[in-house]
């Protein structure tokens, strides 16, 4: 009867019952379409941004070299004062050597500043670690100075006048006579990686930088993996449902979406203000970014732990177990895989901050890696801030190279994140 009554109201064959299913369909077809568009958008977004980077970046990854063979002179270098020889005197005559003839002053000047002012501090680095080289002849590869980098790269034209680029005529010849000699070449920058950061463009590295965010980030996950976990399990499992609980849970969900410069700013007022704990240290920044991950572990530990099936609580609990035996034995290890996931978010999120630190002074310009938690670093963010803030145009290609290894380390730490998630996840 009531089958006989719908089809008797409702004619779905009439025109209006087509029409109105072809423009349902049409809705449908549209909504995907405008999915499908939001996500080219962002994948085109995303292409822009890594395009750029690489376009502008990749150069750094290279740097032009000169082979020099050096006479480590004893009357320049003593044996008992290796650190303090004249090492510059030496790299200037070897690369004299290679092109012979009689220079005048303006010549000569223009000659040598072709040269990189960071290469006797790479000789002496040498020497210094193995004296005896002290009347030998060293074979070392030093590099170019910034501008003449660079030209060889292509980033400065060479058809454009002279006024208008860094590098002179004068210049030029001697480069061509050099390239045509096969005595410049562009090999792997290793430096980038193994050297702290320098006033020179071609000298400056990311070593200081990665050594300063590997502690930071060392400090950030022993303070904040288990006393996240702590707070999260006694929240879930043992506290009470009363208002303070509630208040405690709104006020954890609210620190997540504090501005990280807030957390910087406490950071500057109670660790360095009031306990006077060194600036620009390690320590400091990674119990700064502790408390900018503790909201998101306790955040995940928590929803980890709801999901584990209530059956497993309530069998462990029928076999006699305590309340104790039942979080640590059965409860915890089910939920550790999407802990896990959360705090290697959590500390990738870290990794990429720049605003806490610079408030607790880890851009100071630090031409060495740190030895110690305590020592003076900076850290990978910070480090772009600084080169970016460069007016040295080779500094330009280092940012977008170091913004590069940033976004390979974030990567990286999100693989693992879903790795782990996929190896380790249970489903019931």
């Amino acid at each position: 009867m009531a089958s006989r009554d719908i089809s008797e109201t409702h004619d779905w064959f009439s025109d209006s019952a087509r029409l109105h299913i072809k423009r349902r369909h049409a809705a449908d077809r549209r909504l995907r379409l405008y999915g499908i568009g939001a996500i080219g958008l962002a994948i085109g977004l995303l292409a822009v941004l890594l395009g750029s980077l690489i376009l502008s970046g990749h150069s750094a990854f290279v740097q032009t070299m000169v082979p020099l063979e050096i006479y480590v002179d004893p009357d320049a270098v003593e044996p008992d004062n290796v650190g303090g020889g004249n090492y510059r005197k030496l790299v200037r005559d070897a690369f004299q050597d290679l092109m012979p003839g009689e220079m005048s002053r303006t010549k000569q000047r223009a000659y040598l500043d072709m040269l990189s002012s960071g290469a006797p501090f790479m000789l002496r680095d040498r020497v210094v670690s193995n004296p005896s080289l002290i009347g030998q002849t060293v074979s070392i590869s030093v590099p170019f100075a910034d501008p003449i980098d660079q030209f060889h790269k292509g980033i400065t034209p060479r058809d454009v006048p002279e006024a208008q680029r860094r590098v002179s005529d004068l210049q030029i010849g001697y480069y061509d006579q050099l390239l045509e000699r096969g005595l410049i070449s562009a090999p792997f920058n290793w430096t980038l990686f193994t050297a702290a950061d320098s006033r020179f463009p071609e000298m400056a590295g990311l070593a200081g930088a990665l050594v300063g965010s590997f502690y930071a980030l060392l400090v950030c996950f022993l303070i904040s993996f288990p006393v996240g976990i702590a707070a999260a399990i006694y929240l879930e499992e043992f506290a009470r449902k009363n208002r303070w609980s509630d208040l405690i849970e709104v006020n954890i969900n609210n620190l997540a979406a504090v501005p990280s410069v807030v957390f910087g700013l406490l950071g500057l007022a109670v660790f360095i203000g009031f306990f006077g704990l060194p600036r620009s240290a390690p320590l400091v920044g990674g119990m700064v970014l502790s408390l900018m991950t503790l909201p998101t572990i306790i955040i995940a530990t928590r929803a980890a732990l709801k999901a584990v099936p209530p059956s497993i609580r309530e069998a462990a609990f029928g076999i006699g177990a305590s309340r104790h035996q039942v979080v640590m034995h059965h409860v915890l290890p089910l939920a550790m895989p999407g802990i896990l996931t959360g705090t290697i978010i959590g500390l990738a999120q870290a990794l990429g901050e720049t605003a806490p630190l610079l408030l607790i002074g880890m851009n100071a310009f630090i031409t060495s890696a740190p030895g110690g938690l305590t020592d003076p670093a900076t850290a990978l963010p910070t480090q772009i801030f600084i080169w970016a803030d460069s007016p040295e145009r080779g500094f330009v290609a280092r940012t977008s190279a170091a913004i590069l290894v940033l976004i390979g380390f974030l990567i990286i730490m999100n693989a693992i994140a879903i790795f782990l998630r996929q190896k380790l996840e249970r489903k019931w």
